[in-house]
């Protein structure tokens, strides 16, 4: 048996002890309101970028009438550190993937939000509709989810595999398996669980960790540098992730076209968009209304947009738990499979 998520859901039972460092739940009076962010992009970049929410927060707030004299923003090392977070009480708020808030949801962890995002002007299903060489653009529809592509770099093994698919050839799993992967950790909807779900579908139920050789990596601009050098052969992440690191791929990597040099070899299923969730153990009902308005109010700012740019964010929509079944149904489904 291969629980794939088995030594992260072992971790989520014995995690310990809650620090609410002594905030009342029932108090419009918070000295220090903590929102985690997770690592999607460079760390440093999504601290610089996200600065200016502090005092939107805090203004916002004080509209529902909540005096917030702190705000703190930190980007959590991993995804599973944001949740850990949250159901520890250690953060109010955080910016977390759908497959993380499923698999962390429960008493201690809410979701008010999800995300809402510019589409793109291509969603095939057919990974070689991806392949024309030509950059993925935003379009003005505003999706509720996205997906997360396959990716196939500039080796020979990722130029063989890219070949096969333009082609019109199917896969199989020893054509992959010949391949180094490299991939996020075990929470990440686009880096890890849909692409495990892609593989499971087409092959008998393998996986990610199936594969003969992974490569688990910091972030999605880890993935994109060793596609581009070569490091790992195909590597996993959102679509487009290519459109973000365009610039890095000639400027900072010695390429030339990053839609040129690398091919879409799979298209996962749709993945709905992150969520803002909150520490139950930290924020009340009341509370959690405040932070709705807070943040949906904010994304209508040119400032706040310009903060949740991170993240391709362009609005938020409220949304409940039940509209997260289907993630943690592919989470047991993982956790399950032979």
């Amino acid at each position: 048996m291969k629980k794939i998520l088995l030594t992260v859901l072992l971790t989520v039972l014995v995690l310990t002890g809650c620090s609410s460092k002594g905030n009342d739940t029932d108090s419009k009076e918070i000295d220090n309101l903590v929102v985690f962010f997770v690592p999607s992009r460079d760390p440093q970049q999504i601290t610089q970028q996200t600065e200016p929410m502090k005092q939107l927060i805090i203004d916002e707030m004080a509209k529902e009438g909540y005096t917030i004299k702190n705000v703190d923003i930190e980007v959590s090392p991993n995804y599973e550190a944001a949740g850990e977070a949250l159901e520890a009480g250690q953060a109010h708020v955080g910016f977390i993937p759908a497959s993380t808030y499923a698999l962390y949801s429960g008493d201690s962890i809410d979701v008010i939000l999800a995300a809402s995002r510019d589409g793109l002007n291509k969603d095939s299903t057919d990974a070689k509709d991806w392949n024309d060489g030509e950059p993925t653009l935003p379009v003005e529809e505003q999706v509720t989810f996205y997906r997360s592509l396959i990716y196939a770099g500039t080796s020979a093994k990722g130029r063989e595999l890219a070949d096969k698919v333009n082609a019109g050839q199917e896969l199989t799993w020893d054509d992959l398996n010949s391949a180094k992967w490299c991939h996020s950790n075990t929470t990440s909807s686009a880096g890890y669980v849909y692409p495990s779900l892609w593989l499971s579908e087409r092959f008998d139920g393998k996986v990610v960790s199936d594969l003969a050789e992974t490569v688990e990596v910091s972030g999605y601009p880890d993935t994109a540098a060793r596609l581009a050098n070569g490091q790992c052969d195909v590597g996993v992440g959102y679509a487009d992730i290519r459109r973000d690191y365009k610039d890095n791929w000639s400027e900072d990597w010695g390429k030339e076209d990053i839609f040129k040099e690398t091919d879409v070899i799979g298209v996962t299923d749709p993945i709905m968009n992150d969520t803002i969730s909150v520490s139950n153990q930290l924020v009340n009902d009341d509370m959690k209304k405040a932070l709705q308005k807070t943040f949906i109010e904010i994304a209508k700012t040119e400032a706040g947009l310009k903060a949740i740019e991170i993240y391709n964010h362009t609005g938020y929509k409220e949304v409940t738990d039940a509209d997260y079944e289907a993630s943690r149904k592919i989470l047991d489904l993982l956790k399950d499979l032979d």
